[in-house]
């Protein structure tokens, strides 16, 4: 069972300015002259961790992360009032391209999962010519129907006693409704507390049905207001735009991509983006594998899910498995 490269520090380090007043950090780490590769980061708002540059080769690859707009190390933060007028799929896509240019890089494998997946599609569905391969976990095509699914009551099927602390910052008289509306109103609202309130509700609410079984939290920082003000904040905003994205937009331009060779790795029990549409994106990019791991839900960091993603960061960069001692 292939698992994680050894713990490593960046080799470089820094913020981008990418106009709008806005300052993306990024770091690199592996080997310079190594295989480019960029991580996209769940969320939106979730930010980069450490941990996430062991699904690479560090002698192989050269691992770029980077913080999107509003969150983590980028800055002004959401919770400093970060505008998120600015902060829309276009704009994140440019500055993955800015990056790019930053770097003098040509071409960059794509890894990304959850929103992550959705924002590696869009960019790659763009820049087709930019992208090697793509690594996609945990697909979230941002559908109608998978914003309702997880936000507006489908998976209180599963998880009821968990709703509950999901519905708890709601006022009684807006349970009925559209809750991303709902939560919106409290997130934007002049109440900083409830604010903050809803957001670590929202917040725990992902965290706390990502896993197939119950697990330590993961090292992503993701225990403080701050980085609840980001993720709920930053989610709700482009959950409200649905992704700044036509409904099926990923899938009617499949096409696009229907020559870069890619992997998609999607938990069986995923309950935030059910195997559904990892399915339907397979049906619509045949050229991609898909491994679908029966004994695992949403998180990269399962077991399964990690084998398959580190098994194709190997596989695109040459490695064999005995060379990985696996």
């Amino acid at each position: 069972m292939r698992d994680f490269y050894p713990p490593i520090e960046p080799f470089a380090a820094g913020h981008l300015d990418v106009g709008d007043g806005q300052q993306i950090y990024w770091e690199q780490s592996g080997n310079p002259a190594g295989k480019p590769a960029i991580f996209v980061h769940g969320g939106p708002g979730g930010g980069t961790a450490p941990a996430q540059r062991r699904f690479f080769n560090p002698d192989a690859y050269r691992i770029i992360l980077f913080d999107q707009r509003g969150c983590g190390k980028s800055t002004p933060h959401i919770a400093d009032g970060a505008d998120l007028s600015v902060n829309t799929t276009d704009h994140l896509i440019s500055d993955m391209e800015k990056l790019r240019a930053e770097f003098s890089i040509e071409r960059w494998q794509v890894f990304g999962g959850s929103w992550g997946s959705t924002l590696g599609l869009a960019y790659a569905q763009r820049h087709p010519e930019r992208v090697t391969e793509l690594v996609l976990r945990g697909i979230f095509l941002l559908r109608r129907s998978e914003i309702d699914w997880y936000y507006n009551g489908g998976a209180a099927n599963i998880y009821p006693d968990l709703w509950e602390g999901y519905l708890e910052p709601i006022p009684a008289d807006d349970r009925e409704g559209d809750l991303v509306e709902a939560y919106h109103r409290l997130l934007t609202g002049s109440d900083r507390t409830a604010a903050t309130r809803a957001a670590v509700a929202w917040t725990t609410w992902e965290k706390s049905t990502s896993y197939l079984l119950p697990q330590a939290q993961d090292d992503d920082g993701s225990e403080s207001d701050r980085y609840a003000l980001a993720f709920a904040g930053i989610e709700n905003h482009y959950f409200q735009n649905r992704g700044f994205l036509d409904e099926g937009q990923l899938l009617t331009d499949a096409h696009l991509i229907k020559d870069i060779p890619g992997v998609i790795v999607q938990g069986r029990y995923d309950v935030v983006c059910p195997a559904r549409s990892a399915w339907d994106l397979h049906r619509a990019w045949p050229i991609a594998d898909l491994h679908i791991v029966d004994d695992a839900g949403h998180a990269s960091f399962e077991v399964g899910i990690r084998h398959h993603l580190i098994e194709a960061t190997d596989r695109f960069a040459g490695l064999a498995a005995a060379e990985k001692g696996h």
